[in-house]
């Protein structure tokens, strides 16, 4: 539930899109990952546009999802899957900055290619959730 609710503040924080509150964590941890994407993309579009203002704030925007994904990581249930996903998004932070210092449009890319590997992978997860069985209902 923990994580839960800190996806859902995150989510709220960034804007992403409504009915949060309606989604169940893996649904919540997608949504967190295409507004990430998105951000990138944005922030892709920025640079190549000589838009600073609007650069920063879609790799701030970046920035915030991914504290956010940190934040709803769980070291207790996730173990070592876990502390190696805290490094990676400790590593994609530090290239968001250097990102926004120097418009780095590899190490964006960089960045880009990694997210959209894990987004993908979440994709699979709900097939790995096994589903509560149904009751036939008795006349």
């Amino acid at each position: 539930m923990r994580a839960n609710h800190r996806a859902i503040e995150s989510y709220g924080q960034v804007k992403v899109s409504t009915g949060a509150s309606q989604a169940n964590n893996v649904e919540l941890i997608q949504m967190l990952f295409d507004g990430l994407i998105e951000s990138l993309s944005t922030a892709k579009g920025h640079i190549q546009h000589n838009n600073v203002s609007e650069k920063s704030k879609a790799i701030a925007r970046a920035s915030r999802i991914v504290l956010g994904l940190q934040g709803a990581l769980d070291f207790e249930k996730g173990g070592d899957l876990a502390a190696n996903l805290n490094e990676l998004y400790n590593y994609v932070t530090r290239r968001l900055l250097q990102v926004n210092a120097r418009n780095d449009l590899q190490a964006l890319e960089e960045i880009h290619s990694l997210m959209m590997e894990i987004r993908s992978a979440w994709e699979t997860v709900p097939a790995l959730i096994p589903r509560p069985a149904v009751v036939a209902a008795v006349n």
